[in-house]
């Protein structure tokens, strides 16, 4: 009896064992596998899951190139298509694999992706670069929105300029037909009068005076 249920145990673990293997098989690895936010101590891995079922967490071997020393990183309950890497090592290759974990068991490792960190001075002067880059851009455009206020500014005082010119010539030429009357009023006024003969201012002499009679004495 104790040999029968030892060997019915036996059977049901490697029925179990098998049904799994074939599940596991039946899943395609992860796709897509891309590094991102790369640093000189630190990077993000993405990759993609093809249709299946659905995922529980995921499984990440990380190695240095040419180093045996491995480290793995495991997550459940979670269902996120990225992770981040710490503790790099400056200007070193490394090798990462992705699996993700579904109920029927783990996916096959995804291709090998290989990635190099940068050297840290060099990513400081990226930095730098972009940061300088992102200032004169800012400059840029202050410049251009204090030119466009100035056009604005001189546009508006030659507007007014224009117009105070318009209504002064519009004052002037109304003003121009009683100036004519009042110069031609004061030269009839300057001018003058005729008298008529018959007035008050008489000649001296009349018209028909006789001369006057010389008389000589002789002694």
């Amino acid at each position: 009896m104790e040999r029968f249920s030892l060997s019915a145990a036996l059977l049901l673990i490697l029925t179990c064992l098998g049904l799994s293997l074939v599940s596991a098989d039946s899943l395609t690895a992860p796709v897509n596998v891309t590094i991102r936010a790369l640093k000189a101590n630190s990077a993000v891995v993405s990759w993609d899951i093809p249709e299946g079922d659905p995922i529980i967490g995921f499984a990440i071997t990380q190695q240095k190139k040419d180093v045996r020393m491995l480290r793995f990183i495991q997550e459940v309950n979670t269902t996120t298509r990225s992770c981040a890497l710490w503790d790099l090592e400056e200007e070193t290759d490394y090798i990462v694999h992705v699996q993700y974990l579904s109920m029927s068991g783990p996916s096959p490792p995804s291709e090998a992706l290989l990635f190099r960190t940068p050297k840290e001075a060099e990513q400081l002067a990226s930095k730098s670069k972009d940061e300088v880059k992102m200032e004169g851009v800012g400059q840029t455009t202050q410049l251009r929105a204090g030119e466009l206020i100035i056009i604005v500014v001189v546009l508006i005082m030659w507007a007014g300029v224009i117009a105070l010119f318009c209504r002064q010539y519009d004052i002037i030429k109304d003003n121009e037909p009683n100036n004519n009357k009042d110069k031609a009023k004061t030269s009839s006024e300057c001018s003058t009068p005729e008298h008529p003969t018959g007035g008050l201012l008489r000649s001296k002499f009349p018209k028909n005076s006789r001369k006057p009679s010389v008389n000589i004495i002789e002694v």
